[in-house]
């Protein structure tokens, strides 16, 4: 055993890259992690026992890696016994479209029974946790409220909180976690790309945000959950964090991940982020925009991206990111502007914008033509509570240079 746990940190005791500030496209599979921060999972000394003669169950997608091998390969090459691995948004594999069903099925790789969590059931059933004595959750996030995977590790938790057992994060960075901004989601406005109340940039990491859910009572019924977080080495707020896998299909580069945050709005309006096309995130335009902007792309078809974008194979002109200095921030700059410009304001907003946002109030403010200055002092005294409340759950320093 020692041998083989030897074997599966040489990849940490080897890596070449630094920290990076680069904003170009996310480095293939195949490159390790960065060596600064060590995440949680390949801290083995800090969870497998705990995992060890037990029946695993894995709440994981395809960032789950350790060096170059998935973490569900390196559990069974160490003689975890991995029950089941329960597969989010886009698959368990990453490389299903955004909202596609997720069906149960088996893992062709390893001949492990994949269950579902994005088909008829979001939190794993009673049954589907029937043979599982201990849960693991690992993921990338990107630290906004919409992201889902954050709503799936929440219903894991409750799913074990109910059975009695324990749930194990392994903790990653946050590329957007130095910062924290926007609304905080208003209650009645609960839903899968909103579960909790938090601003769309919770600055938070899954692990701190675990502890968050669990602290502050959010689980049904008031449960909290047996909750062990695996910490990360040598990480803090104003770490800058270049993912070394895609997060998801539409998040491919570094830009796109950075400007999420505030171009996922778009998603609840008639105008593109770029679906369609492979720089997803990192561009926003509308058919009727050809008199404001020379610049355009055109949405088609891409299977395990997005088969159905807006505007398929229509042209849209307006903004690409990709040269600009796309500082970590959120902004509504580019939404108010944008709605300016649109010729039928009475369609601009769709119905799912108000889930998105967190509030029935920000349509309304952009309507009436209030100024992203005004609108951001309407929503900081809820802010500036939620950032005292999120001191309570912090691990990691928010002052660069210092790290746990």
């Amino acid at each position: 055993m020692k041998y083989k746990i030897l074997q599966l940190l040489l990849p940490i005791l080897v890596l070449s890259c630094g920290l990076s500030n680069s904003r170009s496209e996310l480095p293939p599979e195949e490159k390790q992690e960065i060596k600064n921060i060590i995440p949680g999972s390949y801290r083995f000394d800090a969870y497998l026992n705990l995992v060890k003669n037990k029946n695993v169950g894995i709440i994981a997608n395809h960032t789950a890696q350790v060096g170059n091998t998935h973490l569900v390969d390196t559990l069974l090459s160490l003689g975890i016994k991995v029950q089941a691995v329960f597969a989010p948004e886009h698959g368990f594999r990453g490389e299903a479209d955004d909202g596609s069903v997720i069906e149960d099925g088996t893992d062709e790789k390893t001949g492990i029974e994949i269950r579902s969590l994005y088909g008829k059931n979001r939190k794993p059933s009673e049954e589907m946790m029937s043979d599982i004595d201990i849960m693991i959750f690992d993921i990338q996030d990107v630290g906004a409220r919409f992201y889902t995977f954050i709503s799936t590790m929440h219903y894991g938790m409750e799913a074990a909180a109910e059975k009695g057992i324990s749930f194990i994060v392994l903790d990653r960075p946050n590329p957007n976690g130095n910062y924290v901004d926007g609304p905080v989601r208003e209650e009645g406005l609960q839903s899968f790309v909103g579960m909790h109340p938090i601003p769309i940039v919770h600055g938070l990491t899954v692990g701190e945000l675990a502890k968050m859910v669990n602290g502050e009572g959010w689980l049904e019924n008031g449960l909290r959950c047996d909750l062990t977080v695996v910490e990360m080495l040598n990480y803090n707020h104003q770490s800058e964090y270049t993912p070394p896998v895609k997060p998801s299909p539409n998040l491919p580069t570094q830009e796109s991940i950075i400007l999420y945050p505030s171009l996922c709005l778009f998603e609840g309006t008639e105008i593109s982020v770029g679906r369609g096309t492979y720089e997803a995130f990192s561009q926003i335009g509308h058919p009727s925009f050809e008199p404001y902007y020379e610049y355009s792309f055109t949405p088609v078809s891409i299977p395990g991206m997005s088969t159905y974008p807006k505007h398929q194979d229509k042209k849209c002109y307006g903004i690409s990111f990709l040269k600009l200095n796309n500082e970590r921030e959120f902004t509504l700059k580019y939404l108010i502007e944008f709605y300016n410009m649109y010729p039928d304001k009475g369609n601009f907003f769709r119905k799912g914008f108000d889930r998105l946002a967190g509030n029935t109030v920000l349509k309304e403010q952009i309507k009436n033509g209030l100024s992203e200055d005004e609108i951001r002092k309407s929503w900081e005294p809820e802010l500036s509570e939620y950032k005292e409340k999120r001191k309570k759950y912090l691990i990691y320093s928010e002052k660069s240079g210092e790290s746990n």
